[in-house]
Order: C-alpha cells, then structure tokens, then sequence
C-alpha cells in the first residue's frame, strides 16, 4: 500500500507540473502547436518554402549563363557576376557583353538543370511540347515543358515565374499591411472622442502632410519612375529616400506643433472623429470595384512595371486588415494593462505598438495569408489580359494567355494554371489553419 500510495502522489506531482507548464506556456507557442495538429496545413506551408527556394536560386536553377567555367585559363561564375552587374557594382568585360554563353568553347563548365532564361528565343523550336520531337543538339538543351510562339521556354518562365508570383504577394501584402495596421491601429485605439488637437495643430499637420507628399512623391515622381525602368534595387534607395524626406518634413512640423503649444495664449482643443473618418475611407474604398480600380490605375502609367502592380495591388487591398486591426483595438484599449500602462504615463505611441498592437495580429495576420493569395490571383488576371505589366515580363499570367492563341497548346493551359491553383489553394489552406490555432474554442 506504501508503494501504490507513493505510486500515486508522483503521478499527481508530474501531473501538476504538467498543467502548470501548460498554464505558463505563451500565446504563439499554443498557436504553433495548435497548427502543427493541422497537417494539411503543415505540408502546405512546406509546399510555400519550396517555393521560396525555388524564387531565391531561380537564377541559378534556369539561367543562359553557366554557373561556373573556365574560359582562355581563367575560372568565372557568370551568374553570381551578374548580380553585381545588375545592383551597379560591377560591369561585364568586353568580351562578355552581347556574346552567346551558349557557342563559347570552356575548358570546363557547370551549366544549371535549365540553361534557359525565361526571354531566350528558340526560333527552331516553337509550339514545341513535353511529349514532341525538338531540335536539339543533346538532352541537355532539351525544353522539359515545352516551348510558347516565340521559343520562350516554359519551364524556366515557371521557375522565374514563382519569384514574381511570391514578390507580387509578399510585397503587395506588406504594403496593405502597414496601411492597415496604421489606419486600424488609429480608429480603434483613439475612437472618436480620445484623440484630441488644437486647430493650430491641426492645420500645421494637414500643411505639413500635403508639402511632405509633395516633395516626396511629386517632385520626386520622375526619379522614381526612371528608377523602376531600371531595376528593383534602383526603384527601393529611390523610394527608401522619398519615405525618409516624408518623414523628415513631418518631423519638422511636429516640432512647430510642439512649440506652438507654448504660445502665451491658450488655444481651445476639439475631439477629431477619426473613428469615423477612417471608417467612411474604408467604406469609400470597399464600394469601388477593386479589379476594376486596378486596372484603371495600371491603364493610365506611363512606364507599366511589376513593382507598379504590386503597388497598386497593396494600396487598393488595405482595407480588410484595417477593419480586424480597428475591431481588435476597440476591444483591447478597454482592458486593465492598457489602463496600467496610460497609469504609468507612457505616451501613447508606445502604448499603441509595444502592447495594444502585439495583442491585435492574431486576426491580422490569418487575413494577410489571405490576402497573398488574392493578390497572386489579381497579379495573374492583369498578365492575363495583358494590362500594367510589360509585355518581355514572363509570368504564370502571361504564359497562360498564349495558350488562347493555340488551343492545342494544352501544355500553355495546364501548367501555369496549375501552378496558379496551387499557390492561391496552398495560402487559402495556411490561412484556414491560422484560423482555426487562433481560435481559443478550439484548443484542445
């Protein structure tokens, strides 16, 4: 009996810091273990990480270029050179430029599993399929997945492809989400009556943010779009500069602000409904037909560009997350820690990102992982009817628009549009497994 009794109270000892430990555990630890229950959801986020890869070393799984050779004695890595061509720090000799990396003859060379890049012509083997005889040398220069009207190879336009897909959805997405936590982050927390200014104040800002988008963005907006024409890298230091010169110029007019508080006369302060104003935003940008807005903003840009889409995509598709990021604060901003942190006197800045905001993503970020597979879908409509992206951008969208032309290029249809189903089905799985982690009810 002494055994069975001491047998017991161990249990009930591991049993109790058992639950203790659970009891101690964090929110995102629960979460996680919650998601990883949900194994499609799992295997789906693997399926994101493939993809991620495959958009990091695209240039070195299909490139025109090998990856390393050696050429009159000398040892070269033509793609890693062409990074530091394209962000401007290097330039090719010339003995490079224009050549044909295909007809040199190496002492050696490693070429990448497709020595393909999505713009290179094959004028001999056109509307070539998997399953078709084609015109090559070797097994080497063989198109796997077929060829479009111009020779383009698919499998490499697929490869290079997942990049501008997976860019048009995080970028995009990044864009909405920082509107949207801001503009929901403000309508919940301050409501219509906790945020209050002077007039003095307030026209000091409004002058400030019309001046600050004036000469960060207009004056600054043919920089920008030659910047865009030219590369990636080219287009962010341009638009990083006209972020900092916004802000710069607000900064400026917060500090006047500041000192106008300190005039000799007092000035009356009023209650800014910015609850409602943000509200009424969101209702105006909501009724608007969002396909139809994006195409009329991508119709009417001088220079049509990818980074343009991805733009347009992210401040047209904002509003959702502002509406969870509103409805969270107005829950939150009522609890005892805020109340103890505006007790402390923390200003309300710090109030709003170190502890209402972090207690505020959980609906955010299942609406995010909707969102990317929205804005990849968007991304491939507009390819598909050729609007706002150029016509030499090789995308799952513009692959797919070729097969109209010919309906016996089945192999046009299938594979891009299988590629497309997979992406969106794969976030809109991650997204419906966040959704059931971060639901309390549910946690078992």
């Amino acid at each position: 009996m002494n055994l069975f009794n001491l047998f017991n109270r161990r249990k009930n000892r591991e049993a109790n810091t058992l639950i203790l430990q659970n009891n101690n555990e964090s929110y995102w630890k629960i979460v996680r273990q919650q998601f990883k229950k949900n194994k499609i959801a799992v295997y789906s986020l693997r399926v994101v990480f493939i993809f991620i890869f495959i958009a990091l070393f695209a240039d070195f799984i299909a490139n025109e270029k090998p990856l390393v050779a050696k050429y009159n004695g000398n040892i070269y890595f033509p793609v890693m050179k062409e990074y530091a061509v394209d962000l401007g720090f290097s330039d090719w000799h010339d003995e490079f430029r224009n050549v044909s990396w295909r007809g040199l003859k190496y002492d050696w060379v490693i070429w990448p599993p497709v020595p393909y890049l999505p713009r290179n012509i094959d004028v001999s083997n056109t509307w070539v399929g998997p399953f078709h005889d084609q015109n090559v040398e070797s097994a080497r220069w063989k198109h796997w997945l077929g060829t479009d009207d111009l020779g383009h190879d698919v499998l490499a336009g697929m490869i290079h492809g997942t990049r501008i897909a997976l860019l048009v959805g995080l970028v995009s997405m990044g864009i909405a989400a920082i509107i949207g936590i801001f503009f929901g982050a403000v309508a919940g927390y301050y409501g219509d009556e906790k945020l209050k200014m002077n007039i003095i104040s307030i026209l000091l800002y409004v002058i400030g943010f019309i001046l600050a988008v004036f000469y960060a963005f207009g004056t600054r907006s043919y920089a920008l779009a030659d910047a865009i024409g030219t590369s990636f890298g080219s287009f962010m230091w341009e638009f990083l500069l006209s972020i900092l010169l916004f802000v710069a110029i607000i900064y400026v007019f917060k500090l006047i602000a500041s000192l106008a508080k300190k005039l000799p006369f007092k000035v009356k302060e009023i209650s800014i409904p910015i609850d409602i104003l943000i509200s009424r935003l969101i209702e105006i940008v909501v009724s608007i037909p969002q396909l139809f807005l994006i195409i009329s903003i991508a119709a009417v840009v001088a220079k049509p560009s990818i980074f343009i889409v991805m733009v347009i995509i992210g401040l047209t598709t904002w509003t959702g997350i502002a509406r969870f990021t509103r409805a969270e604060l107005l829950r939150i901003r009522n609890l005892e820690f805020i109340e103890a942190a505006n007790a402390l006197g923390y200003k309300e800045w710090r109030i709003i990102v170190k502890h209402a905001l972090p207690n505020a993503l959980s609906p955010v970020l299942i609406a995010i992982a909707f969102g990317i597979a929205s804005a990849i879908l968007i991304e491939s409509t507009l390819s598909f009817i050729g609007v706002g992206v150029p016509a030499e951008t090789i995308t799952w969208g513009s692959m797919l628009s070729k097969a109209r032309a010919v309906s016996s290029a089945w192999w046009l249809a299938i594979i891009p549009g299988f590629a497309i189903f997979i992406t969106v089905t794969i976030y809109n799985l991650i997204g419906e497994g966040l959704t059931d982690a971060m639901n309390p009810k549910l946690k078992k």
